[in-house]
């Protein structure tokens, strides 16, 4: 299994070991904001804590973990250009796979050029990029999202996060991927397979791939194996169940 989206830096080391003993092989982890992301050195101090400390850690307890690097909307320090012109080395390297997690929250015209920007540097690039949708105002948050996403980037390199029911046919049209957020506050496992039951073969097969969010927020290291047991209840078949919680990921961010 592939948890497709965690934030290693807030989880205590147990957890890497418990993800990995459940059968959990690799993990992406994201940037986003996990303190007061006042200047572009807190940023980039992220940026490092994220692939030196937090890439030992879980590689001490058998999970491997690859990363995507971005300015998250809530980590847009004042001087944000600085973090913008440095971001392309971070993401030269070899364990970095995507830019992210990027998007926005309040729609202000700061987070707009942020996000516009990164999209463009991803697509220069041919980097994939992993997007934010927020938990509040998330269907108009999400039509400005889907709208500069679709001006600005081959929208095959894009994987639009924590989609649910609120939001699932906005994607309709899109031809990227969609990441099913299985986490406390947002989506249980029962309530994923529902969702998955309703879209998974009218959208397409190799479009979703299952993470667990797990972050500062309450948050289940097992929420990808947890769903993928309530799948198996179900009925669906054990091909189907790999596309989702391995196969799509893996092929997608080539890990």
């Amino acid at each position: 299994m592939i948890d497709a989206h965690i934030h290693a830096d807030c989880r205590p080391y147990e957890d890497f070991e418990i993800m990995t003993v459940a059968g959990i092989e690799s993990a992406l982890t994201l940037a986003h904001d996990p303190m007061r992301m006042s200047t572009s050195t807190v940023v980039l101090d992220h940026f490092h804590r994220i692939l030196e400390n937090d890439f030992r850690r879980a590689n001490n307890n058998g999970l491997t973990l690859k990363a995507a690097l971005g300015l998250h909307p809530r980590s847009i320090c004042s001087d944000y250009e600085l973090v913008l012109e440095k971001l392309p080395e971070f993401l030269d390297r070899d364990e970095v796979v995507a830019l992210g997690e990027v998007g926005l929250e309040s729609i202000s015209r700061l987070e707009k050029e942020v996000f516009k920007t990164q999209l463009l540097m991803a697509g220069e690039m041919g980097m994939k990029v992993a997007v934010h949708t927020p938990r509040r105002n998330k269907r108009e948050v999400t039509i400005e999202t889907m709208s500069l996403i679709n001006d600005n980037i081959d929208t095959g390199l894009v994987v639009v996060d924590h989609v649910d029911p609120s939001i699932i046919d906005l994607m309709e049209d899109f031809e990227g991927m969609m990441g099913i957020t299985v986490q406390p506050q947002k989506m249980t496992p029962q309530e994923a397979v529902k969702l998955l039951d309703e879209t998974f073969e009218e959208y397409g097969p190799e479009r979703f791939m299952l993470d667990s969010d797990m972050s500062s927020s309450p948050s289940d290291p097992l929420s990808v194996p947890k769903t993928v047991h309530q799948l198996k209840l179900a009925g669906w078949e054990n091909k189907k169940i790999k596309k989702l919680s391995h196969n799509n990921a893996a092929k997608f961010y080539h890990i």
